[in-house]
């Protein structure tokens, strides 16, 4: 743990000292936010108050509200609520510590002053440096912060870097990288190592031949089943019957631990990077490629060495036993998500005639090999009836990909179903999970678990609260299964989409830890994550802790080390869901600019997400994109604001959150990210 974050952890309760001290958070609407040590919630800092103070910044608040952040939001929920509320309040009173940054940004002006505006819209203010470094009014730049002392003037900067021009698509990317110091090459020393050990054993199809303590498994039916854009494939799967007739389910996982040693280069980097980004026309991998797509990745017909879990469920879809292994594997078949859902309906598994279009050749089976896929599935399925009947909640959505041109332009979002066949892998996946967290956890080995809280009960309470306003009754939302069945519900309905947010809005973020485990959401006493390795560094941690427990070495990992290790792999997956998130956004607007200025005529589905007196918030889902329309756009006649029911009315006309509008794009502030809407009829 570095000391910056070491001093942090060691600060008094803030309703000790009537202060606190960390790490500021900032919202889009310019105020800040910090979070409780020990309750995980967020005490606000409106704008005047934050002094010159930047987000990321260490500074100590004093409180305004008695008693520390009772009543704050939670920030392991997301990274910035969406809105603030009252509660809890602070001002700043020292800044102990100014982040290490790069700040993006646009050159606003040339000449005797050059401003830069940053990319992200948390920074609400323009910067001034000295020299424009060889950039040009319009080229987005690279920026080291300087100085700022006086809230009344503009903060100082120095121009470090020259990306290009803002208005070129095609360096977003790049821009975005920078911005959250995503890494963009791997260091010469971690290539040389990835070389070296990625070599392949040559098995030569001889059983002799296998590395002493694995199983040969190269002769059974193993296939994965990915996207089919997929380059790397981490997880495989069989199935097979023992002799009391039980199903036993194999997991085969890339054995990435194999090649990656503990304080290694290739181990620091892993570490240090902790996860993958997947950025919408580039993967950032933990890996070199020599791994990611090589040596580790479980291509079809080749020799691949795995870490296998073997999980014997019966008829009731209960796990009645587990065992782990060190394998050789050779995958026998590799199948994308749409060839797999073809081959269920194919065979009446789902209903539905086949249509899916794969460019890659669809493998050719044996009678018992469709078979066995249409056990995993139906046992898939089991798995899934039996996580919904403890409590799991139904929170999964299509999943939206841009797709943009050659010159980086946004063109359109594909939509992609969660079916059945994502439905199969994903079952698996959640039962090895479990199962690797409850061999080890219920043994005495703290891991690197994947927690996710239950959610506070306050915020439970504003969620019924706002459910009520809409005519939705749902009963006590704080009883798990009560909050599964509402979601079951609403599946399908005109509100689905409003009301999965608002509840999702509702829950904690998931992390990782070594002092608790448990996952609300899956309904799952024991979590951890062990099946994407190649990804994720806790699964390569949690492989080596596996290896060393069914060695007989006892799996155990300095828990200091852990806990650092769980706070940094939390932050950096959250700086990666950011990164992503904020080149989606990037991309969405310059969709909109265009539209609005090519083809402003452009009519949208949208549905109200909020309903507030000056107007309403509207979703675009096919865009998953939001805006505003204000109430002076709505109708011609006077609109009357309804408090009670938090509904506008106006014109023979009534809105309120899930009614369904048609929309333009009206204004387009890239700057702030906000969108203005119109109704379509209107001029």
């Amino acid at each position: 743990m570095n000391k910056r974050k070491e001093k942090l952890r060691r600060q008094q309760s803030p309703r000790e000292t009537g202060t606190m001290t960390g790490e500021l958070h900032m919202a889009r609407s310019g105020v800040g936010f910090l979070v409780d040590p020990d309750t995980g919630e967020a005490t606000w800092i409106a704008r005047d108050d934050l002094s010159t103070a930047l987000a990321g910044d260490t500074v100590t608040i004093k409180l305004k509200t008695p008693g520390g952040s009772r009543g704050g939001k939670s920030f392991r929920r997301a990274v910035r609520p969406v809105k603030e509320k009252d509660g809890p309040e602070g001002r700043v009173i020292r800044i102990v510590e100014r982040a290490p940054r790069a700040i993006v940004g646009t050159v606003a002006s040339t000449g005797r002053f050059v401003r830069v505006q940053p990319l992200s819209p948390t920074y609400r203010q323009e910067f001034l440096v000295p020299s424009a470094n060889g950039a040009r009014e319009g080229d987005r730049v690279v920026m080291r912060f300087v100085r700022w002392d006086n809230p009344r003037l503009a903060p100082e900067g120095e121009i470090t870097d020259v990306i290009g021009p803002a208005d070129d698509p095609s360096l977003d990317t790049i821009s975005v990288m920078k911005q959250y110091d995503l890494p963009e090459a791997f260091p010469e020393a971690v290539i040389e190592e990835a070389e070296r050990v990625g070599a392949l054993p040559r098995t030569e199809g001889r059983a002799s031949s296998v590395p002493s303590g694995r199983l040969d498994l190269r002769r059974k039916f193993i296939f994965t089943c990915d996207p089919e854009t997929a380059r790397d494939y981490d997880d495989a799967l069989s199935l097979e019957t023992d002799k009391a007739g039980n199903r036993v389910l194999g997991v085969h996982i890339a054995d990435v631990s194999h090649y990656v040693s503990p304080g290694g280069a290739l181990d620091r980097e892993a570490y240090r990077r902790s996860t993958s980004v997947y950025l919408v026309d580039k993967v950032v991998p933990m890996l070199p490629e020599q791994l990611s797509n090589g040596a580790c990745s479980l291509v079809p017909n080749e020799d691949r060495l795995a870490f296998s879990a073997f999980l014997t469920f019966n008829d009731k879809g209960e796990c009645i036993s587990r065992r782990f292994a060190k394998s050789v594997i050779r995958s026998k078949a590799r199948f994308a998500y749409e060839q797999v859902l073809d081959l269920l309906r194919a065979e009446g598994g789902v209903k539905g005639a086949p249509s899916a279009v794969s460019s890659i050749p669809a493998p050719k089976l044996k009678p018992r090999e469709r078979k066995t896929i249409l056990a995993i599935h139906a046992l898939a399925q089991q798995l899934r009836r039996n996580r919904f009947a403890a409590g799991a909640l139904d929170m999964e959505v299509p999943e939206a990909e841009i797709k943009i041109d050659k010159n980086g332009m946004m063109t359109g979002v594909e939509v992609r179903e969660y079916d059945e066949s994502h439905q199969m892998v994903e079952e698996c996946m959640v039962a090895a999970n479990e199962a690797v967290a409850t061999e080890l956890w219920t043994r005495g080995v703290k891991i690197l678990a994947r927690l996710h809280e239950p959610p506070d009960i306050d915020r439970l309470d504003e969620l019924r609260a706002n459910l009520a306003k809409l005519g939705i009754s749902c009963g006590d939302l704080s009883v798990q299964k009560n909050l599964a069945r509402f979601l079951k519900k609403i599946k399908g309905s005109a509100l689905e989409g409003v009301l999965s947010v608002m509840v999702l809005r509702s829950m904690k973020r998931a992390l990782y830890s070594a002092k608790a485990i448990g996952h609300f959401g899956l309904a799952k006493k024991f979590y951890a994550h062990f099946t994407s390795p190649i990804r994720r560094y806790p699964d390569l941690v949690l492989h080596r802790q596996l290896a060393s427990w069914i060695a007989g070495k006892g799996g155990r990992i300095d828990i200091g080390w852990l806990n650092t290790a769980a706070l940094h792999c939390s932050e950096r997956e959250q700086n990666a869901d950011d990164a992503e998130r904020a080149l989606d956004e990037i991309k969405k607007y310059r969709f909109m600019q265009e539209v609005l200025e090519k083809r402003p005529r452009t009519v949208f589905d949208a549905v109200v997400s909020r309903c507030t007196r000056y107007g309403v918030f509207v979703d675009l889902p096919a865009l998953a994109l939001g805006g505003m329309v204000h109430v002076s756009k709505l109708a011609s006649a006077y609109v009357r604001w309804n408090d009670f029911d938090e509904t506008l009315e106006g014109g023979g006309k009534t809105w309120r959150t899930g009614t369904k509008m048609k929309v333009r794009v009206a204004a387009v502030d890239f700057d702030r990210r906000i969108l203005d809407f119109i109704p379509a009829g209107k001029q």
